[in-house]
């Protein structure tokens, strides 16, 4: 926005610190003259010993004076608030000098004010705050694009393989190729959705509702039940009724991306899965514990990274996947101000704890 060049704060503050100088010295002798020569008799005073001024003497005498000291006090205001002014406004030159290298792009820049806490401070402070987060917001955006384009590319170039195979050999197996086009084209369509998905939650782009959380357990368990049992996993659900307040459009895709990791990477054959809800006070809870093979609490800590997925074995299949769950899982959790924790089971599989806010309906 282009702006009309003005007056900088700067000598406006001088200005009015002058001002002030003036008007304050001004107030002074105005009760000098009300409460003192106001008292002085105005004609001339015969007295017998010295001479004795009278009022238009003391005017006469005290005019220059007054002039002299409202001319010090204006140019002392001016000098001194110009001083002062710069003193005081010295902090917010470093604030506008980091917010012009933040627009052009350098986020890895610091104020760092020193001294004790004040507006100044605090502002600088949340400004370096504000940087640290869009610093690592954009370093993970980046990161996110990069791996987005990978997924997304390898399903393309399955693709152009297969179609130019079929191109070069007419007698192919056509049914067998419209198969295998089809798993492709159904894999980059679930990792578009999950695309989508993630960039809503992150966003935070919903109307806030009370959600009961067993209610939207049970519904992605009812959803999840085919799969659990053409892979012979066991899905058990319980525990209190668990007010929040959120999206329930997405705390059910929480709810089932939680449920469908569970299921999936659940790799011992007639394994379980537990979804339990719980009300505490000012938080509820929905915990979903599954059985499987032993992660290091190293792997446990990259889960919620995209494009991360729990084994390998789980990595292939109709129900691989595409490495996205947990971090639409952490996404959604942020986007309602939760908190989501992670944890290796000693015997094997995940345990994964989403607490929200409570509220009653």
């Amino acid at each position: 926005m282009t702006r009309a060049p003005g007056i900088s704060v700067r000598l406006k503050l001088t200005l009015s610190y002058a001002g002030f100088l003036v008007v304050a010295g001004t107030l002074l002798l105005a009760v000098v003259w009300l409460f003192l020569l106001r008292y002085v008799p105005d004609g001339q005073i015969t007295v017998p010993g010295p001479f004795v001024p009278n009022r238009a003497d003391l005017i006469r005498a005290f005019t220059p004076a007054v002039s002299w000291a409202l001319l010090f006090l204006l140019v002392f205001g001016l000098l001194g608030g110009w001083i002062l002014a710069g003193r005081m406004l010295a902090p917010l030159a470093r604030i506008t000098e980091a917010t012009r290298r933040a627009t052009s792009g350098s986020l890895s820049h610091r104020i760092a004010l020193p001294g004790r806490q004040d507006e100044f401070r605090e502002l600088a402070d949340s400004f370096d705050a504000m940087l640290a987060r869009l610093e690592a917001h954009v370093v993970e955006q980046r990161r996110f694009a990069a791996n987005a384009s990978h997924e997304l590319r390898t399903p393309l170039a399955i693709t152009q393989t297969l179609l130019d195979v079929a191109r070069r050999d007419p007698d192919r197996d056509v049914d067998e190729l419209i198969e295998r086009l089809r798993a492709v084209n159904a894999r980059a369509i679930d990792l578009t959705e999950a695309l989508l998905v993630l960039s809503r939650a992150e966003q935070g782009s919903f109307t806030p509702e009370p959600v009961d959380l067993s209610l939207v357990a049970e519904q992605a368990a009812e959803t999840l039940m085919p799969l659990a049992e053409a892979r012979g996993v066991t899905v058990r659900t319980s525990g209190d009724i668990a007010w929040t307040t959120g999206s329930d459009a997405l705390l059910l895709q929480l709810a089932s991306n939680l449920l469908h990791n569970a299921i999936v990477h659940n790799i011992p054959a007639h394994g379980t899965v537990d979804v339990v809800t719980s009300a505490d006070g000012a938080t509820v809870a929905l915990v979903v514990e599954n059985t499987g093979a032993v992660i290091s609490p190293e792997r446990v800590a990259t889960l919620t990274e995209p494009f991360q997925r729990g084994s390998e074995r789980a990595r292939t299949g109709d129900h691989a996947g595409v490495g996205l769950g947990l971090a639409i899982v952490r996404s959604i959790t942020d986007a309602h101000a939760g908190a989501l924790v992670l944890a290796a089971r000693a015997e094997g599989g995940l345990r994964v704890t989403v607490r929200l806010g409570a509220q009653h309906p």
